[in-house]
């Protein structure tokens, strides 16, 4: 094992800086995909389980959905939330048993609601409760972009280290190319965000500015427009 006294913020940005690594890129049918941007995790102040990295995380998440909406591009919402019981939280539930605990974020709770900053088209966007930290695991979404012919995850939400990078080593793993803004994802503790942003940089995700992660979209041929 290789050691460090570098911090895992200097560990990324050095990587960053100096890329050993081909990129994905863009394909030609992106999807968004935001991961759990519900109240129980950007109500910083209200909720104890609540964080913020990026300050303008939320309005760099609303530029993207809209572009990707602009452009005919699926947009993907999910949230957690459990049945009274919480059994379908399974093991995971397991480990506390708080108020503040994951499977104590119950079905139609104002911990499960979306924040309300969010540009949420409820008629056009696909809504996801997702019980597991991906977004895959269990869910339609895989054969939703069947059916849209996706190509291209980009993902943003919570947490960077959690739901964001189990989502997107299963974007990974389901051969689309996949793609982090890293202003559009967040992490309740600086070293997992940054040491996870490291990792999967090197090895699932480009992981991009939220200027370039707009700049690559933009060259994307709309839906429809393709040949």
């Amino acid at each position: 094992m290789e050691l460090s006294d570098k911090s895992a913020r200097q560990l990324f940005e050095q990587v960053k800086a100096n890329p050993t690594r081909k990129r994905f890129g863009f394909g030609r049918m992106p999807a968004l995909i935001n991961i759990d941007l519900q109240k129980a995790y950007t109500c910083v102040g209200e909720f104890v389980t609540a964080y913020e990295t990026d300050p303008k995380q939320l309005d760099y998440v609303n530029q993207l959905a809209d572009a990707f909406r602009a452009k005919g591009f699926p947009v993907v919402w999910t949230y957690v939330a459990y049945m009274d019981s919480g059994e379908d939280c399974g093991v995971w539930g397991t480990r506390t048993n708080t108020p503040d605990s994951l499977q104590n974020i119950k079905v139609g709770s104002r911990r499960a609601e979306f924040d309300d900053r969010l540009h949420i088209d409820r008629k056009r966007d696909i809504i996801i409760n997702k019980r597991m930290a991906s977004a895959f695991f269990e869910t339609n979404l895989g054969s939703i972009f069947t059916f849209h012919g996706v190509d291209t995850c980009v993902v943003t939400g919570g947490s960077t280290s959690g739901c964001v990078r189990a989502t997107v080593v299963d974007s990974l793993q389901r051969s689309f190319r996949t793609i982090v803004p890293q202003e559009c994802v967040a992490d309740k503790h600086e070293s997992p965000h940054f040491a996870n942003l490291y990792d999967m940089m090197l090895k699932y995700a480009d992981v991009l500015s939220i200027q370039e992660t707009l700049e690559q979209l933009a060259r994307v041929s709309p839906k429809g427009a393709q040949s």
